[in-house]
């Protein structure tokens, strides 16, 4: 996992979900201002629904406080169309299927499922500067309450 103080490759493509509009950008173009980064594994499942829940209520809260939001899973845009409306998210969505987040941020994990292991995506949230430059990193996300552990990392920042 990426640590503090390291900088982020943030030079490759992402498509993204935004206000009802689907495009591509570059995902260094997405740092605005400081933007937290959550990662979850799919749309429309029990803790990852519980996670965006969580950001979805709290969405205006941190962009008062100076934060852009990205939520990234692996699921296409057209999912996260509708997942965006289904959960009211006027957040960023993206799409990253090839796992480029998770490789330039040193996030790639072994998992299991069904008693099969395979390699993908940490489900953690990580705070970056409008460079790149990582400010915090939650290396294991709670699902139940993620804007209440956002608020913690970044109170001290």
């Amino acid at each position: 996992m990426i640590s503090k103080g390291k900088k982020l490759r943030a030079k490759f493509k992402l498509t993204i979900v935004q206000d009802g509009a689907v495009r591509e950008v570059v995902f260094a173009d997405l740092l605005t201002r400081r933007t937290i980064v959550s990662v979850y594994m799919k749309n429309n499942t029990g803790s990852c629904d519980k996670q965006n829940d969580s950001l979805a209520a709290h969405a205006a809260e941190f962009d008062r406080a100076g934060y852009n939001l990205v939520a990234l899973s692996r699921d296409t845009s057209g999912s996260h169309l509708k997942y965006a409306v289904k959960k009211k998210i006027s957040y960023v969505l993206a799409s990253d299927p090839g796992d480029l987040f998770a490789q330039a941020a040193d996030s790639i994990v072994e998992k299991s499922m069904y008693g099969k292991t395979y390699q993908g995506p940490a489900r953690a949230a990580v705070v970056l500067d409008e460079d790149g430059t990582v400010l915090a990193v939650a290396e294991k996300v709670d699902t139940a309450d993620h804007a209440a552990q956002l608020r913690t990392l970044i109170a001290g920042l």
